[in-house]
């Protein structure tokens, strides 16, 4: 399955720097209010704002909904390792 996710292209649509919608993720790194790190299919993505949530997330289509007021987005690298302790890593804890 992450063959499948690595072959789709990163898309990235900012509206009005309040949702942003993304295919080609792989994982949510990390989050809270003021900041989203994202892992896809061209590196690391660090999203800076206020109010910032993930509105919907499917990593089998690789895709994310996020929203709240987009200050910057920045690509870390590509090939950044990840981390070792993930969102769903301590969820399922």
């Amino acid at each position: 399955m992450e063959e499948k996710i690595r072959n789709i292209s990163q898309k990235l649509t900012l509206d009005n720097r309040k949702e942003a919608l993304l295919t080609g993720v792989k994982d949510v790194v990390s989050f809270d209010e003021k900041e989203i790190l994202l892992q896809t299919s061209e590196g690391r993505l660090q999203i800076r704002g206020s109010q910032l949530h993930v509105k919907g997330l499917d990593l089998e289509k690789g895709e994310a909904a996020l929203a709240g007021h987009v200050d910057s987005l920045v690509y870390l690298s590509k090939d950044s390792p990840k981390k070792e302790e993930t969102l769903f890593t301590r969820l399922f804890r």
